[in-house]
């Protein structure tokens, strides 16, 4: 068996701060419950490669995880206790940040918005920012409360989407500049499937947001990589210092997708269903009714369309609001939300539409362009609504009401009749493959999912349904839940929050008892359906990167079948096809392996331009050929902005060589699976010795039952050690080094007395042979083991082993730690002989000096390659001031030629004067470069003298034990 040694030496190596590559990441690999793809810890490792550098840009292509890469940096980073963690996010992706975090790393997080906020102010917390969670919070939010966010001593943060903040360094931009000056000189990951996709800038912007020491100014940025003779060579060698980019086709060794296969459900509305759509549209195209409010006019429209293409009754109860609010206004009545509040909360539409669309903020043009938002938006914000025609008001009254009594009048439409046969279609293709008869059925409207429910129990799915919506708090969502909470009340698998795990409990039900599980846009945020491998898009958004995130829940990593994807269209609608068509074809969603690419997605922005953009087609174009043609120049801008030349410099700046790439990770595969086989080791060995009195092992399955908790907080039951490649069972504690019941048991290993004694290693009857251990066969000696701690750019933990044999012979670290791999036994012993004490302690310094040196000098390169990036960004302002000299200098010479040939006298003074005023600007210019060359040297110099101080080390010891040793 092991003894206290042992148990000694596994909990602080399991606990330890440090180390390099893989190794570091050990602990944090073991914990996540997350399938090892190598490219992932390529990617961590880079972030941790320099730790002076603010922040790295991971840039993988999409689908690739660059969340997960973010969450095992995450992750580490609270392994080591530096706890000041933040996520900023588009609002949409805060509850897929939050159940990521949970689910697959263990995090805690709490989600900062408004009322979090308000909440938290009224408990007393002066910063709500701080908080013993990792936040995630909206880039708007964000934004908003930069003052309280600089405040915070973040550790890291990470921004994701970070393409958004591209023109973070104009002044224009306010979001961008709030954000970028909250996180000054703050560590930053920043992820970004769409690092470049019309300019350079975008690049430097990026930068900007990273550390404003990595380019020079926007001038020197321009004259060196945007202009003409611009230097590309030069700018991939700066952007792999900070920028790491993976492809799909560079991994599929490791990662085996899947396909899509597209069915179009069509449908013809019936005469009445049609006559319906074109009464409420052709209302929705008036621009003098009450029904939509000036302020918000293009929001209104857009979610009363979404509901209208969704279901009959859906847009019937939109109506009979809609109508009630003039009612209100009519009789002056007060009202409890504004029209647009109403909607949204009937609707689910989600947060980040609802953001961008309200944004009335700087355009972030420089240049005075303004988007689709800005002219629609505030320009209606500058109207004032007019006094109320009571004639008016009430013949709208009545005109909402008739169609709402239209709408329900035509009871189980065309489109929801088609739905049975859009199942049939997909069960049958399941069938031919082998796959679950499973399908998600996704619509915009909480009130088309309880129809369209109601009728599939009624055709022949009773029982087999399950909604999933932002609140689940249907009856039968709640039973569910309550069933869950009581199957897992003693499994510790509830998180105590409601909404993470109502969650949990429906996909589960959905998974083992379910066939169809109908979602909303708000509710299917985040979740993981790659046991499902149908997606009925019932009703289909307009957003192409939201429908790429629908189709996502299911084509994924770790999907065993193709996934069959169907799509409803109104054939008789003009624009529905058209809409239909660009987005099959132009953005690629349906069919092949990866969907949409992510130069294409980043090509219509958050999609909510691309959005406002097909609603001004549906409001303003009345007849096919109007439609047609708008479509035709929409289609035209998105051929501009899908630049073929930009793809070109793209791939020449950000795409590694593959050979390079496939070399390393092999290695980083190869080596994440020892650490995580070593890790697992340490960690049950150290299991069975503190909880040998308290549980029954079964050590063929990783398993153990607790019988005697060892503590009031840990509940007795079945634990099973998190692994790969081995089901985890839901009736099973998932036993990891941060679960309560692991940090007890690495605390009570660091507690173990170990006084001086004699350790037997036994390697004779150890089924796996060690090489280096059988060498020392029947030898025996002394070893000590150390911890060595240095704080620097970082703080870094070592444990030394150091160790002599009988007559004197050194034994290497590596020898010794294999020695502890072997079961031994404890013998008595009184002293370590004198000489030999001497002897070990000699060898303990030249270990522990030897290791200060390595740091040293691990340090010294981090500091060579922070002092060059100073080196180059002076070099970079300075060169934009020699340019512009070099630029007047050459106007000067032309302007010198073209007066000898002038002809006249009035034209040669005319040139005079300009050549005059081009030589005092030269003058200026470079008295300028003098002063730019002092005022940059100064500040180089301020920022090495920065570095140093940080590089100097400051070391302690701290011995563990001294054993006698012997190996039989």
């Amino acid at each position: 068996m092991s003894t206290a040694y042992h148990a000694k030496f596994f909990a602080y190596e399991l606990t330890r701060y440090g180390g390099y590559g893989v190794e570091r990441l050990g602990r944090t690999l073991f914990d996540a419950s997350v399938d090892l793809n190598p490219h992932q810890i390529d990617a961590a490792l880079f972030a941790f490669r320099n730790p002076i550098s603010k922040g790295v840009l991971l840039a993988d292509e999409v689908g690739l995880g660059k969340t997960i890469e973010a969450g095992i940096i995450l992750c580490q980073f609270w392994a080591e206790k530096r706890r000041r963690l933040l996520v900023i996010c588009p609002a949409s992706l805060r509850k897929q940040w939050e159940l990521e975090l949970a689910e697959k790393f263990y995090l805690p997080t709490l989600i900062l918005d408004a009322k979090a906020y308000r909440e938290r102010v009224s408990k007393g917390i002066s910063n709500p920012f701080v908080a013993d969670e990792i936040v995630i919070t909206s880039t708007h939010f964000a934004s908003a409360n930069a003052n309280d966010m600089r405040e915070v001593q973040w550790d890291l943060v990470v921004i994701d989407e970070a393409h958004k903040l591209r023109n973070a360094y104009r002044s224009s931009n306010q979001m961008g500049q709030n954000i970028r000056w909250a996180l000054e000189n703050k560590r930053k990951v920043l992820l970004t499937a769409t690092p470049l996709q019309n300019s350079l800038l975008e690049l430097y912007g990026l930068s900007t947001l990273i550390d404003e020491h990595l380019f020079g100014d926007i001038k020197s940025f321009r004259t060196q990589f945007v202009n003409a003779d611009s230097n590309l060579k030069e700018l991939r060698a700066r952007l792999l210092t900070f920028c790491k980019r993976t492809l799909r086709r560079q991994v599929t060794e490791y990662i085996q997708y899947t396909e899509r296969r597209l069915i179009t459900q069509s449908f013809e509305p019936t005469e009445q269903e049609q006559k319906l759509y074109e009464a409420i549209s052709s209302f929705l195209q008036r621009t003098d009714t009450y029904a939509l409010p000036k302020k918000q006019r293009h929001l209104t429209a857009l979610i009363v369309r979404k509901l209208l293409a969704s279901s009959p009754l859906a847009v019937a109860a939109t109506l009979e609001t809609m109508r009630d609010r003039l009612i209100a206004m009519r009789d002056q009545l007060p009202q409890p939300l504004d029209i647009v509040e109403r909607l949204i909360e009937e609707v689910e539409i989600e947060e980040e539409l609802q953001d961008e669309l309200m944004d009335t903020s700087t355009p972030e043009e420089d240049d005075g362009e303004t988007t689709i938002n800005q002219t629609t938006e505030t320009d209606e914000n500058e109207q004032i609504e007019p006094p109320i025609d009571l004639q008016k008001i009430n013949a709208e009254i009545e005109e909402l009401n008739r169609y709402a009594q239209w709408a329900r009048n035509i009871g189980i439409d065309t489109k929801t009749r088609a739905l049975i046969t859009a199942l049939d279609k997909g069960f049958s293709k399941m069938a031919e493959m082998g796959a679950a008869q499973r399908a998600v059925i996704f619509t915009e409207s909480r009130r088309t999912q309880s129809f369209i429910k109601d009728f599939l129990e009624a055709n022949g799915y009773a029982g087999r349904v399950i909604t999933f919506n932002g609140t689940n708090s249907e009856p039968e969502a709640t039973a569910i839940y309550e069933r869950w909470l009581e199957a897992n009340k003693n499994k510790g698998r509830a998180t105590g929050s409601r909404t993470v795990d109502i969650r949990t409990a429906i996909i589960e039900y959905f998974r083992d008892h379910g066939q169809i599980l109908i979602a909303t846009e708000a509710g299917a945020e985040g979740i993981n359906l790659q046991f499902c491998s149908l997606v009925i898009n019932y009703d289909l958004p307009w957003n192409p990167q939201r429908i790429e995130q629908r189709i996502g829940r299911c084509h994924r990593y770790g999907q065993k079948h193709d996934v069959v994807v169907i799509n409803f269209l109104n054939k008789k609608n003009e624009a529905d096809c058209r809409v239909y068509e660009l987005l099959e074809e132009k953005f690629s969603l349906f069919n092949g392996v990866f969907g949409a690419s992510d130069e294409v997605l980043g090509a219509v922005e958050a999609g909510v331009d691309f959005e406002s953009r097909i609603l001004d087609i549906y409001q303003q174009c009345r007849t096919p050929e109007e439609i047609e043609a708008a479509f035709e120049k929409l289609r035209d801008e998105l051929d501009e902005k899908i630049n073929r030349r930009m793809v070109e410099v793209r791939q020449k700046l950000l795409e590694h060589f593959d050979e390079e790439v496939h070399a390393r990770l092999k290695v980083n595969l190869t080596g994440a699976r020892e650490q995580l086989n070593r890790v697992g080791q340490m960690f049950w060995t150290l299991t069975k010795f503190v909880l040998q009195d308290h549980a029954n092992f079964d050590e063929n399955n990783y398993a153990f039952d607790l019988i005697q908790p060892p503590q009031h907080s840990i509940l007795p039951g079945h634990y099973r050690m998190v692994s790969r490649g081995r089901e985890t069972t839901d009736d099973a504690f998932l036993y990891r080094l941060s679960h309560p019941l692991g940090e007890y048991v690495l605390n009570t290993g660091k507690q173990q007395p170990v006084p001086m004694a004699h350790v037997v290693f036994d390697i004779t009857n150890r089924p796996a042979r060690i090489a280096l251990v059988e060498a020392w066969k029947g030898k025996s000696g002394w070893l000590c083991l150390q911890r060595l701690i240095i704080e620097s750019f970082e703080r870094e933990e070592y444990l030394l082993f150091s160790g002599i044999d009988d007559e004197g012979h050194s034994l290497d670290h590596e020898t010794i730690e294999k020695m502890f791999h072997c079961q031994g036994n404890t013998l008595s012993i009184n002293s370590i002989p004198p000489a030999t004490e001497k002897l070990l302690a000699a060898e303990a310094q030249r270990h522990k000096e030897a290791t200060i040196s390595r740091s040293l000098e691990t340090n010294n390169r981090h500091f060579h390659d922070a002092r060059e990036k100073l080196e180059k960004w002076a070099e970079d302002r300075v060169a934009a001031a020699e340019k512009e000299l070099k630029d007047t200098k050459e106007r000067i010479k032309q302007l010198n030629r073209q007066a000898r040939l002038a002809t006249t006298t009035d034209e040669q003074l005319t040139l005079q004067k300009k050549i005059q005023e081009l030589e005092k600007q030269k003058r200026r210019m470079r008295q300028r470069i003098f002063e730019v060359e002092d005022e940059i040297e100064a500040k180089r110099d301020e920022l090495i003298a920065k570095l140093e101080k940080q590089m100097q080390q400051r070391t302690s010891v701290e011995p563990l034990f001294t054993i006698r040793w012997s190996v039989i």
